[in-house]
Order: structure tokens, then C-alpha cells, then sequence
């Protein structure tokens, strides 16, 4: 419920504050005086469009603060604690709202700075506002489907959730479907490259690491002359020819061992002589073994013609392999399971040239990991038959659990239109027009759609004998704002919100039918906060308090220009509004006759509320 609401900057309202209290209460005031500029405000402060031309000549910016009572238990609670902000004194929330000439916009709720869309979020549960804008809302049959589903309660709106969640998850499943037929020819083309890919691996069955190998074995055998001979030489120059009969020439074995010996035949007189000696024994070791290793290397090297040829005819086959498919090798060239295609593919399974090898180069364990990949793909792509039927299975599925909870939709709103269409035509009946009769046809289309299958729309049959026609065409202007606020105020019924704010919905109605307006709205007050912004006189007099805007001389409407009238002031304030005279007798007489007979109705209430 509102308490207190500070306006600042806004309009012709240069710092007002208006004090509310719960029932009914009416925002009056001279044409001009400011009146709307309260709703405006109401509208900042919960959520409504940031316009920087709103804020006043000279200000710097335009600013609403709100007091309002809320339950510290309750759902309103709850969200601003979870945001960061805090309630004073338990119970009471401060919400602030300000826009900048500059167009930049501000929201705070407890003390915490917040998103504008936190106020927004909180109006659902703390306030309804019904205008003339609203009015023209509901003209449009997408907002009668809405309005609607809100009238008929939470029965409809449990319903409405579960059918949203099927309808989702029916399209969801549908695209998913629709995707995986479309590509079934690309799929199978896919799968084809990849089985031929697979089958030319398989059967040339290499190995890891068997690249490598061939290399080295096929650089020894296309250079076997040569490393023999270098071999022999080594050999001759370590251990000498034993075959060449010459003992003349010296070999690396035999000048080590003359130059130990000369060492250790002196070694006796100097230990670092020893050392040497002892050293120069040693290498003699590693060179005879060194020998020893070229003498067995000589007779393991031979030239072999036809081993070449098989090496160089298996290494051409790998290479083969290797350019179309060793770029798979590395993990950033891209998966089998992501697609159809991979990273440097030309096209599924077949590959151009690239990198993959920890060198960089294209490599057999390339080969080997995009087979790897390949198999897992190609068993994904010969699921996908099952795949396909099981979609299928589930899409029929929710397309008989759409229609069934689109059905139940359609008999709710039926059975929730003809309520309220019986509760707008007895509203439309006291306001009168005892003739008019309104009708809610919900037509179930053939397509479903997010809210169900339902064309919804309300009709107005003005008088007897009129065709029930689109309330945009069935109504005159007069006829049209009583309609609006018959709908207002069964909708109002309807809204579990504490407070509701009316913005001269009564605009066109006088007399006998205004007085109805005014009694309708002082008993929806027993149920709820109800703050009306009126220029009726009959609206007014049934009102718990009256708050009286007047602008100052310098034409702004300051502190002093927001009164809370009491017993004498409201009949100055009505006298003016029948008559425009403040001080005419007989306006006076009436405003109190008004008076008068909205307390005794009041108190006829009240009696009968108590027993």
C-alpha cells in the first residue's frame, strides 16, 4: 500500500509530496494543475518509460520517492532483500526513480541502487494503474487474450504455464527434426566418405610410428655403399687391416698402448704421470670398443635392391594417406563429431594438405587419430536413422499434448469470458446503459501458437436490436469510456495488487452514471487502496480522502500545493467542480447534499460489512 510519494523536477511539479492513506481516495485539481503529473510520477516510480523531456525547464533532473507498506513475509520483500536492499522498520520499502535531463535513468529499492527493471518486476504485486492509455491497450485483442487469461485466475494460468512448457519443447523438437531429415542426403554423402576413408586406412593397416622407421631404414639402404666404406675406414683407422699382411702402418689401438707404456715406465717417479697412464688405458678400451661396434656395423650393411624398392613402395602408400588424412592430428584441427566437415578438409574424409605432427608436418599419427574420429562419426551418422524415428516419436507426442492442454485453455477462457462478460454488461447496466450487452467469443483457430489456439475479443452490443460489433466500433466516445471502466473495474476485481490507480477513466461520463462510478469505486476501496484522479464531483464525494493539487502563482506546483482537504475544503473543492464557483451557494448546497448522501451510503456498508 502507498503511504508517501515525493515529486520533484517533474512537469509542472516542482517538489510536492502526497500523502495516502488506505480506502478510497481522489487526486482533484483545475485543469492544468498537475493532476496527471501525479500518475506520470506513479508510472516512473514503478518501472515506466525514463522521458527526459518530462523533467522541468531549469532542473537538472526529475525524481519519485515512494514510501509503501509491504509485507516483510511476502514476495515484494523477498526480491529487494535478494537484491541487496533493506526494509525500514520491518514493513516499510522505499523505492526512488529518477531521470536526468540527459535522458539517463536511476532506480534504487531499499536503500540499494537497483536495474529499472527490478521496479517494473515489483509493480505486478504492488500496483495496478488504469488509464486511458490503458484503454487503448485493450482495444488491441492481444491484450483481451491477456486480460482475459488474468480474469480467469490461477486455474488458467497453472494450464497456461504447462502448455507453454509443451509448446517450446514441441518446436524445439520439431526444428531438431526438420534439421536432421533436410540433411539426411548430406548425412549420407558424410557417412560415405568416412567409410571409404576408413576402409583405405584399414587396409593398409599402418602402424605408429612405422613412417618414421621406414625413413631411416630407406636412407641406410640408398646409401649402403657409402656408409661401408665409411665404416671400413673407421674400423682400419681404430684397429688396423689385419688383412693387408702390413704391419708397418699404425693404428689408433697400437699408438695408445706405446704411449701408456712409455708413461708407466716412468710413472713410478711422478703420480701424475700415473694418472695419465691410467687414463690413456682407458681410451685404448673405448676405441678397440669402438672397433669392435664398426667391424659388426661393416657386416650389417649390404646393399639390398629389393628391400629398397618394398620400402620405398610402402612409404609412398603412407604418404598417400598421410596427405589426405594426417592434418587431423592435432586436436585443433577439429573432430569427427563436430560435423561433417573438419578444420582443412575439402571435403567429409578427404583432406588437403596441412599441419599435424608435433613437427608441424602432416604425419601418420595424424592418419591414425582422424580414423579414430571417423569411426566414432560414422557410428553417430548410421544412428541417426534411430535418431530420426525416436524425434518423430516424441514430436507426435507433444503435438497430442499440445492440442489436449490447448483444449483446456479454450473451455477455461470460455467459461471465464462468459463471466466476465456477465459482470461488465450488470456493471454497464448501473452505469447507465441498461441495454448494452457485452460478449467474449474465444474462436479456436487451427494453428496453435505461445498462448494456445484462441482468438479472443470482445464485443459490444450497445443497445437492443444492435449488432454486437469490436468495442472500437460498437461504441460512441461517451459509450466507449463507461464500457473501458466497467471492464477496469471487473478486471480490477479480479487483480490480487494492493493498490489501484484510476486516471480519469471517467472521462465523458456525467450525472446519474457518474454517481455509479463513484459508488463502484468506493466499493472495490473496502477491498483495496484505491487512488482515483477524477474531475467529477460524484466520483469525489465518495472518496475517503481528498488530495487537492493547485498550482502556485509562478504557475509550478510546490509543497504547499498538495492539500489534504477536510470536511469544508471538500465542499469548496466540489462546489467549484459542479459549478466553478467556490463560494456559489447553491454549488455549495449541492457538494454537501453529494457529501452527505456518499457518507450515508458508506455507513450502510460499514453496518452491513460488521454484522
Amino acid at each position: 500500500m502507498l503511504e508517501e510519494v515525493r515529486i520533484t523536477g517533474l512537469g509542472v511539479i516542482d517538489d510536492a509530496v502526497l500523502e495516502f492513506s488506505p480506502g478510497f481516495t481522489v487526486v482533484t485539481g483545475e485543469t492544468g494543475a498537475g493532476k496527471t503529473m501525479v500518475v506520470t510520477g506513479l508510472g516512473l516510480l514503478f518501472g515506466g518509460r525514463a522521458d527526459p523531456a518530462r523533467v522541468r525547464p531549469g532542473a537538472d533532473r526529475a525524481s519519485v520517492e515512494g514510501r509503501l507498506l509491504v509485507d516483510p513475509g511476502g514476495h515484494v520483500a523477498q526480491q529487494v532483500t535478494e537484491a541487496g536492499g533493506e526494509l525500514d522498520d520491518g514493513e516499510s520499502l522505499l523505492l526512488t526513480r529518477s531521470v536526468s535531463a540527459e535522458g539517463r535513468s536511476r532506480a534504487h529499492a531499499g536503500g540499494r541502487s537497483v536495474p529499472v527493471s527490478l521496479l517494473t518486476y515489483l509493480a505486478d504485486d504492488l500496483v495496478a494503474v488504469h488509464g486511458q492509455a490503458d484503454q487503448q491497450q485493450l482495444l488491441k485483442p492481444g491484450r483481451q487474450r491477456q486480460a482475459l487469461d488474468q480474469f480467469a485466475g490461477p486455474g488458467l494460468a497453472a494450464v497456461l504455464v504447462s502448455y507453454q512448457r509443451a509448446y517450446q519443447r514441441h518446436r524445439e523438437i520439431r526444428a531438431e527434426l526438420e534439421e536432421l531429415t533436410g540433411q539426411a542426403r548430406q548425412r549420407t554423402e558424410e557417412a560415405d566418405d568416412r567409410r571409404r576413408g576408413l576402409t583405405e586406412i584399414e587396409q593398409a593397416e599402418p602402424v605408429a610410428g612405422e613412417d618414421t622407421a621406414l625413413l631411416e631404414e630407406e636412407n641406410r639402404l640408398a646409401h649402403a655403399d657409402a656408409l661401408h666404406a665409411a665404416a671400413t675406414t673407421a674400423h682400419e683407422a681404430l684397429l688396423g687391416d689385419p688383412a693387408s699382411g702390413s704391419y708397418d702402418a699404425a693404428d689408433a689401438v697400437s699408438l695408445l698402448g706405446q704411449a701408456r707404456q712409455a708413461l708407466e715406465a716412468v710413472a713410478e717417479h711422478d703420480p701424475a704421470l700415473a694418472a695419465l697412464a691410467a687414463r690413456l688405458s682407458e681410451a685404448a678400451y673405448l676405441v678397440s670398443d669402438a672397433g669392435t661396434e664398426l667391424a659388426s656395423y661393416q657386416q650389417s650393411v649390404e646393399a639390398d635392391p629389393a628391400r629398397l624398392a618394398a620400402v620405398q613402395e610402402r612409404r609412398a602408400e603412407l604418404t598417400r594417406l598421410i596427405r589426405a588424412y594426417g592434418m587431423a592430428g592435432t586436436a585443433a584441427a577439429g573432430t569427427a563429431d563436430q560435423g561433417p566437415e573438419e578444420p582443412g578438409t575439402t571435403d567429409a574424409g578427404t583432406t588437403g594438405p596441412g599441419t599435424a605432427g608435433p613437427g608441424g608436418e602432416p604425419d601418420l599419427a595424424g592418419v591414425l587419430g582422424w580414423a579414430e574420429r571417423a569411426a566414432r562419426r560414422l557410428a553417430e551418422l548410421d544412428g541417426t536413422g534411430d535418431q530420426i524415428g525416436a524425434l518423430a516419436e516424441e514430436e507426435a507426442r507433444l503435438a497430442g499434448e499440445v492440442r489436449d492442454l490447448a483444449g483446456q485453455l479454450t473451455g477455461l477462457r470460455q467459461q471465464a469470458a462468459d463471466r466476465f462478460a456477465a459482470d461488465v454488461t450488470a456493471e454497464l447496466t448501473a452505469l447507465a446503459m441498461p441495454h448494452a450487452r457485452l460478449t467474449v467469443p474465444v474462436t479456436p483457430q487451427e494453428a496453435c501458437g505461445p498462448h494456445g489456439a484462441d482468438e479472443v475479443e470482445i464485443r459490444l452490443a450497445a443497445h437492443a436490436g444492435a449488432p454486437a460489433l469490436p468495442l472500437a466500433k460498437g461504441a460512441s466516445g461517451g459509450e466507449l469510456s463507461r464500457v473501458m471502466l466497467a471492464i477496469e473495474v471487473v478486471f480490477a476485481g479480479a487483480d490480487p495488487v494492493p493498490t489501484f490507480v484510476f486516471d480519469e477513466v471517467d472521462a465523458g461520463v456525467g450525472g446519474k452514471a457518474a454517481v455509479e462510478i463513484g459508488r463502484r469505486l468506493a466499493r472495490l476501496a473496502r477491498l483495496a487502496q484505491v487512488i482515483v484522479v477524477t474531475h467529477l464531483p460524484q466520483v469525489a464525494a465518495f472518496a475517503d480522502n481528498h488530495l487537492k493539487v493547485q498550482k502556485a502563482g509562478d504557475g509550478s506546483v510546490i509543497r504547499s500545493g498538495i492539500t489534504r482537504l477536510d470536511s469544508d475544503g471538500r465542499v469548496t473543492e466540489l462546489s467549484r467542480m459542479l459549478a466553478g464557483l467556490e463560494d456559489s451557494e447553491h454549488g455549495r448546497a449541492h457538494a454537501g447534499e453529494l457529501l452527505a448522501a456518499a457518507a450515508a451510503e458508506r455507513s450502510v456498508w460499514a453496518g452491513a460489512a460488521a454484522e
